[in-house]
């Protein structure tokens, strides 16, 4: 399969496969920008720009240069560090049987409380308030009332608050809501942020998390733990291998 060169410089090809890995490692979020035409122009051009600086810097004896063989020694040390961390980890490995054991012995981890689904309206000024519960109280919409007078972010979406478990909010304004039933509104609520009308749109029961739903996360957390023990285990038999000196002294 013959390479697609985008570009030379003095001879050096720079390919589409070049350009592609350098799209694969950069940033998540300049990821999507740059896999753009006009994205792609970009990155090839800077590509461009600095094989002209390296080459540059290989005319004017910059890598003969005793501080550049010092940051060069430095970050190869660096990279073998990595590496040799990569290796010593790598057939560190986390299977079904172990996700089921962990989820099965640790059930008070995947539950989850009671939790309300909730509406609020906040003010500062409690005639305010006032006002805004009797216009509520005779017709007007809740949602729409949110929108006109509350002082919360949440206005925007007609001042839902989504789902909260008990701890979350203040506990003023939790009692309240996790005594409304659904459908009901509340009398004024006091907070430290001001005053809320509060609506509860709905609850549910204290529930447990299926473990499909926790494997993933689960994995990654045992996965996480087993590396921990292997590196801190590996590390503990090199201490014994190597002479080792400090100073903590110097430290202070």
């Amino acid at each position: 399969m013959s390479k697609e060169i985008l570009a030379t410089v003095s001879g050096t090809e720079i390919t589409k496969e070049d350009l592609d890995l350098v799209l694969k490692h950069a940033p998540k979020e300049q990821q999507m920008q740059l896999n753009t035409l006009a994205g792609k122009k970009y990155l090839l051009n800077e590509m461009i720009t600095q094989q002209m600086l390296y080459l540059d810097a290989k005319e004017k004896g910059l890598d003969k240069e005793e501080e550049y063989l010092k940051e060069l020694k430095s970050v190869e040390e660096n990279l073998l560090k990595q590496y040799a961390v990569k290796k010593l980890l790598e057939d560190v490995k986390v299977d079904e049987a172990e996700i089921k054991e962990y989820y099965e012995k640790n059930p008070e981890q995947f539950t989850t409380g009671d939790s309300v689904r909730a509406k609020h309206i906040l003010v500062k000024d409690e005639e305010k308030a006032k006002e805004i519960l009797k216009e509520i109280q005779d017709g007007k919409n809740f949602e729409e009332a949110a929108a006109e007078y509350s002082e919360c972010p949440s206005k925007e979406k007609g001042g839902d608050l989504g789902y909260f478990q008990k701890g979350q909010m203040v506990p003023e304004f939790e009692k309240v809501a996790f005594e409304l039933e659904v459908g009901a509104m509340g009398e004024l609520v006091k907070t430290q942020f001001g005053y809320h009308i509060i609506k509860v749109e709905d609850k549910k029961a204290a529930s447990t998390m299926p473990f499909d739903q926790v494997k993933g996360q689960l994995e990654q957390y045992i996965l996480r733990n087993k590396q921990n023990e292997k590196f801190k285990s590996y590390t503990d038999q090199l201490r014994g291998k190597y002479e080792i000196t400090s100073n903590e002294e110097l430290l202070k």
